[in-house]
Parts: C-alpha cells; structure tokens; sequence
C-alpha cells in the first residue's frame, strides 16, 4: 500500500538539529560533515542519489531514511552513524517530515471510494494488528510515526504562535454524532467562523460533528455568512457520519467548490487562516476524516492526542454538548489547569447552559474544584452561555 503523496507546502523545521527536506540535506552534505544531525523520513534512494562515502557522519541518526541499498545503510553504522530505516509493510510512513493535509488522507477516494482511501488503509491495517495493543513490530512503527507527527505540529504551529501568541489558540469540543444541517451542527460552525475572523487558531479533535463543523467555519473564514450556510446546507445532504462515501463526498465536493477561491487572511502558517488544525486518532478509524482542516495531526495514540489537544489550547477551550469522549476531555483539562501543568488557562465555555447543568451537571463538579487550585481559585474560567457571540467575546478579550 502506497505512503500519501508529500505535501505541497512542507513547513520549516523547528530544530536546527534536524534535517526534513531533501534540499536541507543536500546544502549539509555539500559540506562534508552530517556529525551529530538527525536526518528524518527522506528518499535518499533516488535521483540524484547522494554519494556518503566521504562525508563525516559520526553520531548522525537516520530515522525512517530510504536508501539505494542495504549497503549503504550497513556502511553508515561501519563509520558511527545510527540507522533507523523504514519498516516494511506497512502502509504509513515510519518518520513522516509534515502534517497531513486533507487532500492526503483522501487520496485513492476517486480511484476506491471510501475504502480506497488512504486514511481508510490506514484503519484497516491499525486494527487487522491489533489495535491499540499491536505486536512489537507494529507498536515501534506506530511510535516512531507519531513522534514523527509531534515533530511536525511543533514545526507547523511554529509561524501562527510567533505571530499571534499561544493565547491565540482556542480547541473546540463536541459530540462526535452530531448530524450535518442541526442546529447543534449550525452553532458549532458559526463558533468556528467567528474565531478564526478574529485570528484564533481553532483546533479539534478531528473527527465528524461538532468537530468538523468548527473547522468548516474556519476553513470559511474568508467568505460570508450566506456561504457558510450555503456549504452546510449541501452538506446536510449526507448528515450521519455512519453513511462513510456519501459522508466523504459530500465533503469533497464542498471543497472542490471553494478550491479556487482567494483568501484574503494568512500569516507564514497561512493553512491555520484556512481551516485551523485537526487532532484524530486512528483509534476512531471508524469515524470518516474530517477534511476541512488546514493541517492534520493524526496520530495512533490517543492518550497523545488527547494530550496534545489541551496542551495546546492556551487560548480557551469550548465544550459543546457531547457524551464519554467529551466529558473525558472536560475533566483532563481541569487537571491540568488545577495543576498549571502547561501554563495560565483560557476560559472554560460550555454551550449549551441547560445541558451542561441538566442533563450532565459538570458545572458542580468544576467549580469547588478550580477554587481550591494550588494557584489560586480558578473557578472563574468557567462559563455557561447559549450564545455563540458570547463565547467568542469571551475567547477574544
């Protein structure tokens, strides 16, 4: 099975230490000397084929490197460097050097439908070894992807938080089944709309429902209010994430009718502008991809995932009405803000008054707890509303 096409605009590495393009590469070999770099996820097997034999590579890691043959792998360790190559077999790739972009997690959708897609693949092989307890072969090339992707997201959010700050990212949280065209659907889109007009970066957990909807919103940023509704009322055509093709082309084909359109926003992290980021796992393999996203950080870990979508929501966090996964996120992130684990916390925006105190009553749960904080009483961050401007007035000033 085929790796994903690279992307077209890959971002500049964070760490200087670090080489993830071939062109990076090539500038450090005309050198002479790759002592002590990491070199990650490149195709050194084709042409022009770099010639190592002379080139000082003491201590240097190549992780997830493809080269012309065994040979040239087996004489890198002779001369001290570490060697890492991809593992066979499997349909991913074993270091990836960018975050997915949508149009990657759905190629071989026109050739294979929703099976032949490449996020679907994925799946399929994710849970035909064993799911989230996989054999030791699988467990190490689903480790090594997943770092891959932390590389990468620290990498692409590198631009927006140099310009915008790490107060500037807001996540949104929801149920998963929300079905297209509700109003539920409606709100959360409108939410992510309005959030990225005002230059936040909106990050998901990535899958379908409340999820997509903010990342539609934000993927529309640039166009009016009419068009968002227009988008989601060709949307609501295919409304149940369970219906996987119509699901998927319903999608596509809404972003086939704004592929030409000029955007007026952006920064050096111009997707962020276009969709915001996405956080799945495949865990949830079974949920369609959500591909109104700007940038993709899939990973196998969940537990990661998780992790990494509340450590970096600095700017608030919102939690529509949603059931177990949402609640798991509501309580993960009060821990961590009781405990300053990443820093100050933004505000705590639960939309929907009468379900978070009714039907699931987070609210007396929450509020004795963030007041007997280490770091003082923090029951402030909370807040209840059934208007979406004023969450966003609450996440803007």
């Amino acid at each position: 099975m085929p790796t994903p096409p690279p992307a077209d605009v890959i971002e500049p590495h964070l760490h200087a230490d670090e080489i993830q393009t071939r062109a990076e590469f090539d500038r450090q070999v005309a050198t002479g000397r790759l002592t002590g770099l990491t070199v990650q996820g490149l195709r050194l097997d084709l042409d022009p084929v770099p010639d190592l034999t002379g080139i000082e590579v003491a201590g240097t890691l190549f992780v997830g490197c493809r080269f012309a043959s065994r040979d040239v792998g087996a004489d890198l360790v002779r001369r001290g460097a570490n060697v890492v190559p991809p593992f066979s077999g499997l349909p991913y790739p074993t270091q990836p050097t960018h975050l997915y972009t949508p149009e990657e997690l759905a190629a071989g959708f026109a050739e294979g439908g929703f099976t032949g897609m490449y996020d679907t693949r994925v799946y399929e092989h994710y849970r035909a070894h064993g799911g989230a307890l996989p054999d030791v072969k699988e467990a190490l090339g689903q480790r090594l992807h997943d770092h891959g992707v932390d590389n990468a997201l620290g990498d692409a959010t590198r631009a927006w938080l140099s310009a915008y700050g790490p107060q500037s990212v807001v996540g949104i949280m929801g149920g998963h089944a929300v079905r297209r065209g509700s109003a539920a659907y409606r709100m959360a889109a409108v939410l992510g709309w309005e959030l990225a007009r005002a230059d936040r970066l909106v990050v998901t957990g990535g899958g379908p429902g409340v999820m997509e909807a903010a990342n539609l919103g934000a993927y529309l940023a640039d166009q009016s209010a009419a068009e968002l509704t227009a988008a989601i009322d060709l949307l609501a055509a295919a409304p149940d994430f369970t219906d996987h093709h119509r699901y998927t082309a319903a999608a596509l084909a809404v972003r086939q009718r704004y592929a030409g359109v000029p955007r007026q926003r952006g920064t050096d992290a111009g997707w962020a502008h276009a969709g915001g980021l996405a956080i799945p796992t495949w865990l949830y393999g079974h949920e369609p991809a959500n591909l109104f996203a700007g940038r993709i950080a899939k990973y196998f870990s969940n537990a990661i995932r998780e992790d990494t979508i509340l450590r970096l929501a600095r700017g608030g966090i919102v939690f529509a009405p949603g059931r177990a996964g949402t609640v798991q996120e509501v309580f993960q992130a009060a821990t961590k803000t009781y405990y300053g684990t990443d820093g100050a916390s933004g505000a705590y925006i639960f939309l929907d008054r009468d379900y978070w105190t009714t039907e699931l009553p987070v609210e007396a749960l929450l509020r004795p707890l963030l007041a007997a904080s280490p770091f003082g009483d923090l029951s402030a961050t909370i807040h209840l509303t059934d208007d979406v401007r004023e969450a966003v007035r609450l996440l803007t000033t």
